[in-house]
Parts: C-alpha cells; sequence; structure tokens
C-alpha cells in the first residue's frame, strides 16, 4: 500500500525526524525489548485451525538432527526413521536413534520493504516490526533457544541461528542497519517480494525450527500458500502483521497526499461513495490474507503502529485472541 501524506523522514512543518524514536530504531530500544520479553513466558503451542488463530508458542523441540545409533524396531516407531542401509545388511528391521536438540532454532523473519516505513500514527511499520523481532529473539534466548533472522527489503539478509547473548544482538545489529528509511525507500518497489522471502526462508529452515513471520503481507498471495505448507510440514510458523488504523478502515473524508516512494498523486476521500469503496478494498485484502493463513494453517497475530509491542502480542499470545489480526 502507497504511504499517506508526507514523507515519514519529515514532520508536516518539513522538520527532520531522523532521530525520532518513532521513525528510526536504534541497539538500546531493541536491547530494552528483553524486558517485555518475559512477559511471553511461559508458553505454549495453540492448534493453528482454531478460528481466532493465535496462542502461544511452543515450548517443546523438533525432533534433534543428530544421528547418535539404530536400534531393532519396535512396534510404534516412525517408519520415516527406518535404517533402511542396515535393514538390508541383516535382514532385520532397524530404527535410527537421534540425539535430542536442546537448542530449538528461532528465525525471524521481517519485512522492510517500502510499504512497511509509513505511519499515520505511532512508529513506522518497520519500527514496530523491529521490535517485536527482538522480542521474540530475546524470549528464544530465554528458552535456551538459537535465534537467526532473515531480513528482506528487496535484497535479503540471511543470519544463521546462534545461541545465547551474542546470537540476538548479533540480529539486533542487523535490524539497526536495516531500518534506514532513507535507504528502503530508495529501493524500487517489486511484487512478490514476500514470495521471494519464503523461498529462501525454504532453503533457509530446519526442521523443528520456529519462523516468525512479521509483515504487513501485502505481498501475500495465492503463490504464498505453496511456500507456507512447505515451510508447515517440519516447522512451526507464527505471523504477525503489523497494520497502520489507516490501512484498516477508510480515513476521514479529505484529500490525501499518496506516494509509493516515488511518485506522488492524491487520494479523493472527500465523497463518501469513494471512502465507502476504499473501505470495502481494504476488507476484501484483509479477508484474502487471513483466509490464506488460514488454509496453510498460520497463527495470525495483529499489531497497530500505536500499539505497544509488548503488551500487544502478550495479551493475544496467552488469550488466543486477535487484537487487530480480524479486521472490522
Amino acid at each position: 500500500m502507497a504511504g499517506f501524506s508526507h514523507s515519514p523522514l519529515f514532520d508536516a512543518r518539513g522538520n527532520d525526524v531522523a532521530h525520532d524514536p518513532n521513525v528510526t530504531v536504534t541497539a538500546r530500544d531493541l536491547i530494552d525489548m528483553a524486558a517485555s520479553a518475559g512477559i511471553l513466558q511461559p508458553l505454549r503451542t495453540v492448534s493453528a485451525r482454531a478460528r481466532r488463530a493465535g496462542g502461544h508458542l511452543s515450548r517443546v523441540r523438533g525432533r534433534g538432527m543428530d544421528y547418535q545409533e539404530s536400534r531393532a524396531y519396535q512396534a510404534g516407531d516412525d517408519i520415516r526413521a527406518m535404517d533402511w542401509r542396515l535393514m538390508a545388511r541383516t535382514v532385520e528391521p532397524h530404527t535410527k536413534m537421534f540425539s535430542e536438540e536442546r537448542e530449538r532454532p528461532v528465525i525471524l523473519a521481517v519485512d522492510l520493504s517500502s510499504g512497511m516505513f509509513f505511519a499515520s500514527r505511532g512508529a513506522l511499520k518497520a519500527v514496530q516490526a523491529a521490535r517485536t523481532a527482538a522480542m521474540f529473539g530475546w524470549a528464544a534466548v530465554s528458552h535456551g533457544d538459537r535465534v537467526g533472522a532473515l531480513l528482506f527489503n528487496g535484497a535479503h539478509r540471511e543470519i544463521q541461528p546462534r545461541g545465547g547473548r551474542a546470537g540476538i544482538l548479533r540480529v539486533i545489529r542487523e535490524l539497526v542497519a536495516h531500518t534506514d528509511a532513507r535507504a528502503a525507500l530508495a529501493v524500487p518497489a517489486e511484487e512478490n517480494r514476500l514470495n521471494d522471502a519464503l523461498l529462501r526462508l525454504r532453503r533457509l529452515v530446519r526442521p523443528g525450527s520456529l519462523v516468525i513471520l512479521i509483515s504487513d503481507f501485502y505481498g501475500l498471495d495465492e503463490d504464498s500458500l505453496a511456500h507456507l505448507s512447505f515451510l508447515r510440514r517440519h516447522s512451526e510458523l507464527l505471523a504477525v502483521r503489523v497494520l497502520d488504523p489507516l490501512e484498516r478502515f477508510a480515513p476521514p473524508a479529505g484529500r490525501y497526499a499518496v506516494t509509493d516512494g516515488h511518485d506522488r498523486s492524491q487520494l479523493d476521500a472527500a465523497s463518501g461513495k469513494e471512502r465507502a469503496l476504499y473501505g470495502e478494498l481494504l476488507l476484501a485484502h484483509h479477508a484474502a490474507v487471513e483466509s490464506i493463513l488460514q488454509r496453510g494453517r498460520v497463527p495470525l497475530l495483529g499489531l497497530a503502529t500505536d500499539d505497544p509491542v509488548g503488551e500487544s502480542i502478550a495479551s493475544q499470545l496467552h488469550s488466543g485472541t486477535r487484537k487487530h489480526g480480524g479486521i472490522g
């Protein structure tokens, strides 16, 4: 969606607001999200099939990937773990045993495309996304998990999972470096950027991982469903949609300057008919996003640009409701 009103880098009077905490993030800002991460615990999984997709993150790791030994097959063993080579030599069925993986990989996939650098109130969507990623990253570290990331804004920055404080601090450094609004708005807008990121996630994510997708999901379409379904086979997914209030409901009557970061135009919302059409288009789009995520069995949480990140996310996780996930 195009940004509304003036450039997010300047206020209504043209003053530079590059150091406004609602416009830029600092390492200190994201380090301080560690305090908010504490309210996410304890966490547990709630079925993504629920009508209100939300819930608690699982503390249960996937099966470890380190082979330990093979033993004679026992009733109830997973056929996918059969040791076919040993069976061929001994003519007896055997099952592979794996050592428990104690550190679960948590991948923070953060959309930092030009459309995320917009807000009519509160903080830019990109700033909210960075804070959300940092909070989940700190929560993962407190669980003893490893934290990695995929940041995308046309180009992609992959950060391999690493454990401990060093892992989340490495992600924070990259988040700060990639949330520069001037650099982001200089990147030409492209279609299906989100699908490119999902394709990269398919290569990056190991079985048993937890993937947090943070975006406004304007790039989500029917092609995304195949990527989500692939990721869901061996990993757990959670989506966090960041929206500005003007992206949820039609704006008040008036004329608004709009831009995609390059071209400028005007949105005429003076007439009730135009505002109604605008509102219908928004509702249709958000309903389509929710339908795709529900069919992909991906829980969806919502976050507004003027929401306190920690309180909003925690309330949805612990109550199983969506504050802004459902539109209307």
